[in-house]
């Protein structure tokens, strides 16, 4: 297991060379069934049985495409964790606007930059660091750990993920932990709070993308009725924004809330002093930023408009696409029912497009919690340690009930400008928080150990 010296200082040479060797299979995928780039996650499958000999000699693979789902075999009956993580990417944008090209893999003296650096190459390494190093030191799980790797994550993962989770199933495996992405670890990022604060997510939100299409007969703009296509999907676009789905405060976030207070300053501090975590006027304070808003309310967001063909030709048709991120206790159902009720207009058609997902089950924080707190605070001793949900996606949704606590959670350490780099651009990882990844993950193998 990596010391604590090591993090650091960060990851040696080597360390950072095999997580860049990575990062330069351009594994992208998407989700408009263009080719799934198969060369390139084999020239990936390479990398990992060559970097981490001892994980595939001894530990039981299956293959979903190429995803990939070990089984590393305890001593005792039962499972004690499930690890999820994707060696999937998204596309880049615009290469021109890169430090780096996107899939050089670079390595310099602070930092490894790249495509999937963050989402989530590093975790997939990082796993497997930590396992060949066990395996190396004679280390066996006493009850058995199961890594599955998607590669279709970034595109709903119904391939990888979905697969995966089925077999699981079929073996009739409940865990005590199933870790996936999604919190991490904050500085300067949440108003008022004075330390580093890590965000252990119980769960995550649904999603839902509905579109709302209009028809006309068209015309010449000369003689315009009185509202065209293109006026009634901005009509209705309008009125789903200025009405969202109403605020509702739940559990897990008032939970969040509580065990922040000691750490916040200032009026966010005073307010929770004043008033309940659960109360209405702490609902409201926390739907006066985007950030926060997102905990408090299943969010619309209307992203793609489009209709007409030429200045003076009236629209025979204009369509409209929103994206909805579900909180739990809402619904699909209730979010097709509530654009209906708040557009208003039956000459708007109005259905879901592409996939669909409720919100994921949340779990209570349990001892597993309790252990992946606990290893948290050792790599990052002045963190403070919270709940949250995860307002993505991620292939854990397919996980539900295989684990009596999901947990969302890598201990990297992130200001604002490392957030904005998921997904965008010059995506890098710090040496540092390399090492902190792989730190963890030893010590989390260390405590599924025996002794």
């Amino acid at each position: 297991m990596t010391s604590s010296t090591h993090v650091a200082t960060g990851v040696d040479d080597r360390t950072a060379e095999r997580l860049a060797a990575a990062l330069r299979c351009v594994t992208v995928s998407s989700d408009t069934g263009d080719d799934p780039a198969d060369a390139e996650f084999d020239r990936l499958a390479a990398h990992l049985e060559q970097c981490f000999p001892l994980v595939h000699g001894e530990l039981e693979l299956e293959r979903f495409g190429h995803s990939r789902l070990y089984r590393w075999p305890g001593a005792e009956p039962g499972t004690a964790a499930i690890l999820l993580a994707h060696m999937d990417v998204v596309p880049v944008d615009d290469e021109r606007r890169w430090t780096h090209p996107p899939f050089a893999g670079v390595v310099d003296d602070e930092f490894v930059w790249g495509r999937g650096a963050i989402d989530d190459k590093s975790r997939v390494m990082a796993i497997l660091e930590a396992v060949e190093a066990a395996l190396a030191a004679g280390k066996r799980p006493r009850r058995t750990v199961f890594l599955a790797f998607g590669h279709d994550e970034e595109a709903f993962g119904r391939s990888g993920a979905a697969r995966m989770a089925a077999r699981l199933r079929s073996l009739d495996v409940r865990a005590d932990l199933l870790l996936d992405e999604g919190g991490v670890i904050t500085a300067g990022v949440a108003g008022g709070l004075r330390k580093p604060a890590a965000f252990l997510m119980l769960g995550e939100k649904g999603w839902a993308t509905v579109r709302l299409a209009v028809t006309d007969v068209g015309g010449h703009s000369s003689m315009p009725g009185r509202q065209t296509a293109v006026g009634r999907i901005a009509r209705a676009v309008a009125r789903l924004q200025d009405k969202p789905m109403p605020l509702r405060m739940t559990a897990l976030t008032a939970d969040m809330l509580d065990r922040v207070r000691p750490a916040l300053s200032g009026p966010p501090r005073a307010a929770l002093k004043l008033f309940s975590p659960a109360g209405a006027a702490v609902t409201r304070m926390l739907a006066t930023r985007p950030q926060t808003e997102a905990m408090v309310r299943t969010t619309t967001a209307p992203t793609v408009i489009r209709g007409g063909v030429k200045a003076n030709v009236l629209p025979q048709s204009a369509e409209a696409l929103v994206n909805f991120r579900i909180l739990p206790g809402d619904s699909v159902a209730g979010v097709l029912e509530h654009c209906r009720r708040v557009v208003r207009d039956d000459e708007v058609a109005i259905h879901l497009v592409g996939t669909s997902s409720e919100p994921s089950e949340t779990t209570g924080p349990g001892p597993a919690f309790d252990v992946v707190a606990g290893i948290t605070r050792a790599v990052v001793p002045e963190a403070v340690i919270t709940t949250g949900i995860v307002p993505g996606a991620t292939d854990s949704r397919y996980y539900d009930g295989l684990a009596a606590t999901r947990c969302n959670f890598a201990p990297v350490l992130f200001d604002q400008a490392d957030l904005g780099r998921i997904h965008g651009t010059d995506e890098r990882l710090s040496r540092a928080n390399y090492a902190r990844l792989i730190e963890f993950n030893g010590r989390l193998i260390d405590h599924f150990a025996t002794h």
